[in-house]
């Protein structure tokens, strides 16, 4: 297991000492062969790789890390392979901003996904209320980490993780569900602490999750992919308040 989060550093400015969110390289390797360099924020290394390539059709739900190595230490994390199919490039790089931006053009992006089963009946108030439930120290101390939350169909939390890419916060999640068994996520809820991407809706949907909640606003391609996919995507969750994009006939109406 990859070591206790690191998320934040001391810095000078002003002549003060202030807190900032870590970033640091991770090189995902399979079966020794380099793979992916992703830029993250150190700590639950093994689950952000396993999530990562899960989100990306490249394992299995069975799929584990090879397990713990000196090479934590150096930035490095190595699962233990074969990977389902040859990636469309063999190597990845992502930022901590964008993690499909790396591979060039739309076309080469597959989801990998099922349309999603009927899942939870929720209210707008669950929804809109789940943002309030994160757990988010990192961010409190820093202002620069976005969260990904699992909750249950009652808005229980199961797993928050922080990071300063909202893809990796996602990724960790869903790799943390591998661990745990609990792949697909069929009758759960993920919620995210800033906007909705496309690249959040594909992660959410191959993890098999039914309904993607969010703080910020949904982008164009992230609601057609919602959409195809029978995906309940609600937008600006604050207070009391929530848009509900696609999927509305998993909200109850009274």
């Amino acid at each position: 297991m990859s070591p206790d989060p690191l998320l934040s550093a001391r810095v000078t400015r002003d002549g003060t000492t202030d807190e900032v969110a870590v970033e640091e390289p991770l090189e995902i390797r399979v079966d020794g062969a380099p793979l992916a360099v992703t830029m993250r924020t150190p700590g639950h290394d093994e689950e952000l790789a396993l999530g990562f390539l899960h989100g990306e059709g490249l394992i299995g739900s069975e799929a584990r890390s090879a397990g713990p190595t000196e090479d934590f230490a150096a930035n490095v994390v190595e699962v233990a392979g074969p990977l389902l199919r040859e990636p469309a490039a063999r190597r990845f790089y992502t930022t901590s901003s964008c993690g499909v931006c790396g591979r060039g053009a739309l076309d080469e992006v597959a989801v990998h996904a099922d349309t999603l089963p009927a899942g939870p009946v929720v209210t707008r108030e669950l929804l809109a209320g789940l943002p309030d439930r994160l757990r988010q120290p990192g961010f409190a101390r820093t202002g620069g980490l976005h969260a990904t939350g699992l909750f249950t169909a009652d808005g229980g939390l199961r797993c928050v993780r922080e990071d300063v890419g909202r893809h990796n916060a996602m990724d960790k999640v869903v790799g943390r569900a591998l661990l745990d068994g609990l792949l697909p996520l069929h009758g759960q809820i993920l919620c995210v602490s800033g906007r909705l991407s496309f690249e959040l809706v594909q992660k959410a949907a191959v993890a098999g999750a039914p309904i993607l909640v969010g703080v910020g606003a949904p982008t164009s391609l992230a609601v057609e992919l919602a959409a195809d996919r029978d995906l309940t995507l609600a937008g600006f969750a604050r207070g009391d308040r929530v848009n509900v994009y696609c999927g509305e006939g998993r909200l109850t109406t009274t």
